[in-house]
C-alpha cells in the first residue's frame, strides 16, 4: 500500500514548469504628464532576477521565455509582446504590469498607462480589457496568470459584473472564465497602490520579491501563487500604510494552488548535496578513451582552429577562481593569495523594503558550517545587516533584517546637526557588542549587537586627529577603519588620508593609526600612534588585526575616473615602528619610523575566469573584479585541508547606492607571514 497525498497540498497539484512557460514583465516609470515612478524600474530588475534564479523558479533567461518591456510608447508595443509570449507558452503564461493605473469613469474599466498618458483621456491609455483579451485569446497555454501593481488594480476583478455587462463586450471579461487562470492585484478597485521610496521597489512588488527570495519557514517545499499572495497581503497589512492597500486575488481551477517557486526557507529539504556514486566498470574502462579524445581535441586546438577554440571556451568558461599573482616571500613560485569565489547576490537586494547599499565594513560573528557576519552601511540612517555568507569556497550570502543604530535614549542616527557616516566596525569578544566608527565627527561608539543601541559614551579622539580648528584631519577622510586584537587588549583606528601636517612622500600618503588599550566591553584609552606609507595615490580603507603582536592587514584603495578602482591588501608590522604621537609632523621623517609593509593581494592580478563569469561594473574599465572595496574580515586559520595554516579573507564592495557600481562579496585564502 502507498501513502496517498493530501489533496490539499501544493505537491498534489504538480508544478508550473518554467521550461515550458513564458513571462512578460511590463513597466512604465517615465511619464510626460503624470508623476514619475522610479520604483517601477527596480521592480522589473528585481522580479526578473528572482524569476530566473534556478533556486527559486528558474525560467530560462534567454530573451524568449522571459521578456522585459520598459516604457512602451503605444498600445501595440505593450500588447504585442503579450501575444508573442502567449504563442510560445505551453504550460503557463505570466503577464506582469507596473505603472500608474487610472479608471475610465464612463465604462468603469481599469486603464494601464503609457509614458504619454493623460488623466481623463482614456484614448492615451491601454484598456485592461485589451490586455486580458491578448492573454486569453492567444496561444494554447494550459494556464494564464495576470499580476497588476498599479492604483485601482482590483478593478479588473469587478469588471463585467451583471450591472454593466452591456457596456463592454463579453470577450474582455475577467480571466475567471478561462479554464485555468489566476489574477493577483496590488490593491482593491478603489484604492491607490504605494511606492514610498523611489530607490526601492513598490510596496506590493517589493513584498512579492522578498517572499519569493526568503520563503516561508513553515510552508511546503513548493509555494503556490496563493501562498505568496497570502504572505504578501499579511506583510503589507502589518505595515498599515496611511492609505489602506489590501492586495486581491482571483483563482480559477486551482491555479493558485499549483507549485510555483521553491520555498527558500526549507531549501535544504529540496536541494540535498549531490553525492557521486563510485565509478562503474564501464566508466573505468572508458577513461583511457576519453583521455585519447581529449588529446585529439587538444591537438586540434594546438594546430589552430579559432572557431573550435571559441566554441570550447564559450561552452566551458573557466571559473573566476585561482591564484592571484603575488608570490610568497618564502617561495617565489607559490602565491600569497587565492581567489576562492565571489558573489553579487547582495547587489540592489531589498529586505523588508530596505535596499542593501553602501556596505563599508564587514565583521565575522561565527565561522562554522555557514559563516555569519555583520555588514555596516555607511548611508543614513545608520544600520547593520546580519549576513549568512555560506562557505568561502561557495559563497551564498543571505541577508537578515537590518538593525538600526540608535543612541542610548533610543533616538536614531542622525539627529539634527549631526551626520552619520559609518566606515569601521569590529565585533567585540563574546559577540554581544560592536564598535563602530563614523568619520564625520569623527567618533567611535559601542553598540549592542541585538538592539543597535549605543552603550556608554563616545571614545576619546586625540585633538590632532580631529578636523580643523582642533586638528588637521582632512574633511570627510578621518576614521575609515577599526580593528581589534584577538585578545581584545588593543583597538586600532586607521585614518583614511594623511593629516594636513603630514602630507606624503613622493606620492605615498603617510597614514596614521591610533592604538587604544583596554578590554572588550570596557574602557579604551589612546596609548600610541603609528604610521605607514600607503602605495602611490592610495588611501586606507580597512584594517584587520592578525594577532596580538601588532601585525595588521591594511586594505588600500583608490579610484581614478576613466580607469576605475585599484585595490591592494598589505601586511603591516608595528613591532619595530616608532610611536609618533609626539611628532608634530611626519613629513620628511626617516623611513625607519614607519611600519613595515608587505603586499598580500593585488585584486587586479586575480583571475576573472571565462567570458561572463564576472559582471563588470560600469565604473570599472580595466578589470571586471575591481570595484569600490571598503570592507574586510579575516578568519581564523584552517587546521586541515589544502589550505592548512592559511586564513579565509572576505571583502565587500560599497556600491554607493549607484547603478554604476556593484555590492560584491569576495572570498580568498591568504598566507600571512608569522
Amino acid at each position: 500500500m502507498t501513502d496517498a497525498k493530501d489533496p490539499g497540498t501544493v505537491e498534489s497539484f504538480g508544478r508550473i514548469d518554467p521550461e515550458r512557460s513564458a513571462c512578460v514583465l511590463i513597466g512604465v516609470d517615465d511619464y510626460a504628464h503624470l508623476d514619475p515612478l522610479r520604483s517601477v524600474r527596480l521592480n522589473l530588475t528585481e522580479l526578473r532576477a528572482v524569476l530566473t534564479d534556478p533556486d527559486i523558479w528558474g525560467i530560462p533567461d534567454d530573451g524568449r521565455r522571459i521578456r522585459t518591456v520598459s516604457n512602451p510608447t503605444s498600445p501595440a508595443e505593450l500588447v504585442r509582446p503579450i501575444r508573442e509570449a502567449a504563442a510560445l507558452a505551453e504550460d503557463t503564461l505570466i503577464v506582469y504590469y507596473a505603472g500608474h493605473g487610472l479608471r475610465d469613469r464612463h465604462e468603469q474599466q481599469l486603464l494601464l498607462t503609457l509614458p504619454d498618458s493623460v488623466e481623463d483621456q482614456p484614448d492615451t491609455c491601454v484598456r485592461s480589457g485589451d490586455v486580458r483579451r491578448a492573454i486569453r485569446d492567444t496561444g494554447s497555454a494550459l494556464r494564464r496568470v495576470l499580476i497588476l501593481d498599479c492604483c485601482y488594480s482590483g478593478q479588473v476583478l469587478t469588471e463585467m459584473t451583471d450591472g454593466h455587462r452591456h457596456v463592454v463586450e463579453m470577450a474582455v471579461s475577467t480571466l475567471k472564465d478561462v479554464e485555468g487562470s489566476y489574477v493577483m492585484t496590488s490593491g482593491p478597485r478603489d484604492r491607490p497602490s504605494h511606492a514610498p521610496d523611489p530607490k526601492r521597489c513598490t510596496l506590493f512588488t517589493g513584498a512579492l520579491v522578498d517572499v519569493m527570495r526568503e520563503g516561508l519557514p513553515d510552508g511546503p517545499e513548493l509555494l503556490g501563487l496563493h501562498d505568496l499572495f497570502l504572505e504578501v497581503k499579511k506583510r503589507i497589512l502589518t505595515l498599515k500604510p496611511e492609505v489602506p492597500q489590501e492586495p486581491q486575488d482571483q483563482d480559477s481551477n486551482g491555479v493558485g494552488a499549483l507549485g510555483f517557486v521553491r520555498n527558500a526557507a526549507v531549501r535544504s529539504r529540496w536541494s540535498p548535496p549531490v553525492r557521486q556514486p563510485p565509478p562503474t566498470r564501464w566508466q573505468r574502462v572508458r577513461t583511457p578513451v576519453l583521455s585519447l579524445t581529449a588529446g585529439v581535441l587538444g591537438l586540434a586546438l594546438g594546430l589552430g582552429a579559432p572557431p573550435l577554440v571559441d566554441w570550447w571556451h564559450d561552452t566551458h568558461p573557466a571559473a573566476a577562481a585561482g591564484p592571484c599573482a603575488v608570490p610568497s616571500p618564502s617561495d617565489p613560485a607559490a602565491p600569497r593569495a587565492v581567489l576562492l569565489d565571489h558573489s553579487d547576490a547582495l547587489d540592489k537586494k531589498n529586505v523588508y523594503y530596505e535596499k542593501i547599499a553602501g556596505l563599508s565594513a564587514l565583521a565575522l560573528v561565527s565561522q562554522g558550517k555557514d559563516v555569519r557576519a555583520l555588514a555596516l552601511a555607511d548611508n543614513s540612517p545608520g544600520r547593520v545587516w546580519p549576513l549568512t555568507l555560506g562557505s568561502p569556497f561557495e559563497l551564498d550570502p543571505v541577508p537578515g533584517t537590518s538593525v538600526p543604530l540608535r543612541r542610548a535614549d533610543g533616538t536614531k542616527f542622525p539627529i539634527e546637526g549631526d551626520w552619520y557616516d559609518g566606515e569601521g566596525m569590529v565585533v567585540e569578544k563574546g559577540g554581544r557588542t560592536m564598535l563602530i566608527a563614523s568619520e564625520t565627527d569623527p567618533a567611535i561608539r559601542r553598540f549592542d549587537v541585538a538592539t543597535g543601541r549605543q552603550i556608554g559614551k563616545d571614545f576619546p579622539i586625540p585633538k590632532d586627529l580631529r578636523f580643523w580648528p582642533q586638528g588637521s584631519a582632512q574633511t570627510g577622510r578621518s576614521i575609515e577603519s577599526l580593528a581589534v586584537s584577538p585578545d581584545g587588549r588593543h583597538l586600532y583606528a586607521g585614518w583614511e588620508a594623511p593629516l594636513a601636517k603630514d602630507g606624503d612622500q613622493r606620492g605615498r600618503g603617510i597614514i596614521r593609526i591610533q592604538r587604544y588599550t583596554g578590554k572588550a566591553g570596557g574602557a579604551y584609552a589612546p596609548d600610541g600612534q603609528y604610521a605607514f606609507m600607503a602605495d602611490d595615490g592610495m588611501y586606507l580603507s580597512e584594517l584587520n588585526a592578525i594577532d596580538d603582536n601588532g601585525n595588521l592587514l591594511a586594505l588600500e584603495r583608490q579610484y581614478t575616473a576613466g580607469l576605475g578602482s585599484e585595490i591592494r591588501i598589505v601586511q603591516l608590522s608595528l613591532a619595530h615602528a616608532q610611536n609618533v604621537t609626539e611628532l608634530t609632523s611626519l613629513w620628511h621623517q626617516p623611513p625607519k619610523i614607519f611600519a613595515a609593509d608587505e603586499l598580500v593581494v593585488d585584486l587586479a592580478t586575480c583571475p576573472v575566469g571565462g567570458r561572463g563569469q564576472v559582471a563588470a561594473p560600469a565604473s570599472s574599465v580595466q578589470h571586471p573584479l575591481l570595484d569600490n572595496v571598503e570592507g574586510m574580515a579575516l578568519g581564523t586559520p584552517w587546521t586541515s585541508g589544502r589550505y592548512k595554516g592559511w586564513r579565509p579573507l572576505y571583502l565587500v564592495s560599497d556600491d554607493n547606492d549607484s547603478d554604476d557600481q556593484i555590492t560584491r562579496l569576495y572570498a580568498f585564502a591568504v598566507k600571512l607571514r608569522p
